[in-house]
């Protein structure tokens, strides 16, 4: 299996600020959505955008600090077919000298999870869901 990209996601500051926006570029995100610390929607294509607050990111990456100057606030997600994979793809990567920022873990929302560093530094999320979330 070919993992596939699946979503990108933005850390936001202000997620109201950035739903706003977003929506004054045609998407077409729920109302009241700015009250949830996660958002998303599907693109046409059946990608998907999400948003996550800072304090949602810092909730599971402790180490996570603000961007400064530009820095990332932008990441990919690639789906994997299993938790297996997940855990076989990070290793790969590391493997192959990427960076490996967070290891696999079981999340708390049903996905089993990793992230690893691309060439530029940008964060790269590994994903399945966890047997029992399905």
């Amino acid at each position: 299996m070919t993992p596939r990209l699946d979503a990108i996601s933005i850390i936001t500051a202000d997620l109201a600020a950035s739903l706003a926006f977003y929506r004054r570029l045609g998407l077409d995100i729920p109302d009241g959505a700015q009250s949830a610390p996660h958002v998303e929607v599907t693109l046409p294509g059946g990608q998907r955008l999400l948003w996550d607050t800072e304090e949602v990111i810092a909730s599971f990456d402790p180490g996570w600090e603000r961007p400064s100057g530009g820095g990332e606030r932008v990441a990919l997600a690639f789906a994997c077919d299993s938790p297996q994979e997940v855990d076989s793809l990070y290793a790969e990567l590391v493997d192959a000298g990427h960076t490996g920022h967070l290891k696999p873990w079981d999340a708390v929302w049903g996905q089993r999870y990793a992230v690893v560093l691309d060439p530029d530094g940008c964060g790269v999320s590994l994903f399945a869901a966890s047997p029992a979330a399905k």
